[in-house]
């Protein structure tokens, strides 16, 4: 699994959905100006992401984008898996000579990641960040120094 740039910037951008969605829509300008991404690539990100059915998208004044589904519904697994094509693959039994044993070892590593990645909703994700939860999933270290 390959955590790309694209891939943080479409998690960070969800994120930033997921903090303000009690407020309505949010622009992709307010976006650009929170996360310092730019215009016009926060717009490639969320046609793959409208796409997918991860946010909808409100025209005219008052407009921008919202989640399309619930934040506890939508896994950062599910977002690096629409703007990077990622996905688990399955891993079978094989004879000698068809997959080498460190090629085996990474997949069932790549998949174990994306797994993990799996498992966090977006909701958690942004709870552990804002303050909200109490107890992260993340544990202590991974808060202190992903700030």
């Amino acid at each position: 699994m390959k955590l790309s740039t694209k891939g943080r910037h479409a998690v960070t951008a969800m994120m930033e959905l997921a903090l303000q969605h009690k407020q309505g829509p949010v622009t992709l300008a307010d976006i650009s100006a929170q996360q310092s991404i730019s215009i016009s690539y926060l717009e490639q990100l969320f046609a793959r992401l409208r796409q997918h059915g991860l946010v909808t998208g409100m025209r005219g004044p008052g407009g921008g984008y919202c989640l399309a589904r619930p934040a506890g519904e939508i896994t950062i697994a599910n977002i690096l898996a629409t703007v990077d094509d990622v996905s688990r693959r399955e891993e079978q039994p094989h004879t000698q000579g068809e997959i080498p044993a460190g090629g085996q070892m990474w997949m069932h590593l790549s998949n174990r990641i994306y797994d993990y990645l799996d498992s966090i909703t977006l909701e958690e994700a942004v709870a552990s960040f804002s303050g909200e939860a109490k107890e992260s999933q993340f544990g202590s270290g991974f808060q202190q120094t992903a700030a």
